[in-house]
């Protein structure tokens, strides 16, 4: 196999989780008597530009069909972050209706309401139909097409070049990642501006999150390796911020190469802490395989003691994260009984690979579990302020990631 980015051949493996189904691949009833396609869930790093990468073999024309269960909408906090976003980047450029914005991944239309509602032109990109026809229930136009320099080159010829090109949490999920970059240098106006956010693979070493590898990302991305795709495709990183989303991601800022913009000295001191942090040592990523089996052991080891001592233990969040952790584990029902999930598009489900089934938070209360293992534990704080209820009735809420934690009040970090 050959790098996604550089094409240099990949010799060294990140991690290895054997392997699984398709993370967001939720079953019916009548689907669980049936064969299930699994996957191998292999991530490579490339020794010459850093891009940890899946293995290659999933088309993403598998993994984002019409009946995707992710709506974005279901979050609170990432509803209050989109809001905030379109706030900061509107006043930021001095967006007004004479502007035209476009989402790269659109979903449900979740961020681009925020523009909608301040009256500035904007479109959305986005495959699935499920969460298409939420978008456009918003009034919101929607391209139901994945984004690549095609689909570009087109908007761009009708004239629909963006002042701002949004991409939050798509830039992963490409598989090829040089002709998405290349699509955004052709749909941005010679004085626009493009914001990724994507989970930063430094935050992932540090604490352990491999149940964030799944298959429908194909790429782990370092500030200073998307730095260098983007120099490729001509475009240029000015400014980038840290944000507390997906256990910790960043946030960066691109335009034109040739945009006479300065640049914030945030994007170099950055890079450099990445280097101190080892991200520019091929021998710092390949003791990742050891931190995820520690993470597997200690809850192997916690959910088999409380089934020894006949306590009843269930989880909250249908979340891919959780699929990934619960598989590599090899979780099954008798072990943790049933996942609860806000998002009606799960509920009456089953999770993939442990066939664990999946309810409405709402029945939580009812079961009055012993212990509620939060999946999704970027939203942890949220959860657990949402169920007090059942924590004063005596439930405790644990996390698994980075190590097995007790929940007791919101982490203040």
């Amino acid at each position: 196999m050959k790098c996604r980015h550089c094409e240099q051949t990949l010799e060294h493996v990140f991690l290895d989780l054997g392997f699984a189904p398709h993370s967001n691949a939720y079953l019916s009833k009548e689907e669980l008597s049936k064969p299930e396609l699994y996957f191998p869930l292999r991530l490579y790093v490339c020794a010459h530009c850093f891009l940890v990468q899946t293995e290659d073999f999933a088309c993403a024309d598998e993994l984002f069909k019409s009946d995707y269960a992710y709506f974005s909408s279901v979050s609170v906090s990432w509803l209050k972050h989109a809001e905030q976003y379109a706030d900061m980047i509107i006043r930021r450029l001095n967006l007004d209706s004479n502007s035209f914005v476009v989402e790269i991944a659109s979903n449900d239309g979740y961020l681009l309401k925020n523009f909608i509602n301040k009256n500035i032109p904007c479109l959305g990109i986005e495959p699935t139909d499920g969460t298409a026809d939420a978008a456009e229930k918003l009034k919101i136009s929607v391209i139901r097409e994945f984004f690549d320099h095609t689909i570009a080159k087109k908007l761009s010829i009708e004239g629909k070049q963006a002042d701002l090109i949004i991409a939050n949490n798509v830039y992963a999920h490409v598989p090829d990642i040089n002709n998405f970059t290349r699509a955004l240098k052709e749909l941005l106006k010679p004085d626009g501006t493009i914001t990724l956010e994507f989970p930063h693979l430094m935050q992932l070493i540090k604490q352990t999150q491999f149940d964030t590898v799944y298959h429908e990302h194909f790429s782990y991305l370092s500030l200073t390796t998307v730095a260098q795709i983007f120099l490729q495709a001509q475009l240029r990183i000015f400014d980038v911020e840290k944000l507390s989303t997906h256990g910790g991601s960043l946030r960066i800022y691109g335009c034109h190469i040739e945009n006479t913009r300065s640049s914030s000295p945030v994007v170099e001191r950055l890079i450099k802490q990445e280097q101190e942090n080892g991200l520019h040592d091929i021998q710092s990523y390949l003791q990742f395989q050891y931190q995820a089996d520690e993470v597997k052991n200690q809850l192997l080891s916690f959910l088999l003691e409380q089934k020894r001592l006949g306590k009843t233990v269930v989880a909250y969040g249908a979340a891919a994260k959780g699929n990934t952790l619960l598989n590599y584990a090899g979780v099954k029902p008798d072990l943790i009984s049933m996942v609860y999930d806000a998002a009606p598009s799960k509920q009456g489900k089953y999770l993939p690979g442990s066939h664990i089934p999946i309810h409405s938070p709402s029945m939580m209360s009812e079961a009055k579990p012993d212990y509620v293992l939060i999946l999704p534990w970027n939203i942890s704080d949220e959860v657990f302020k949402q169920n007090q209820n059942l924590y004063q009735q005596g439930t405790q809420f644990v996390v698994a990631v980075p190590e097995l934690r007790y929940i007791q009040e919101p982490n203040r970090t």
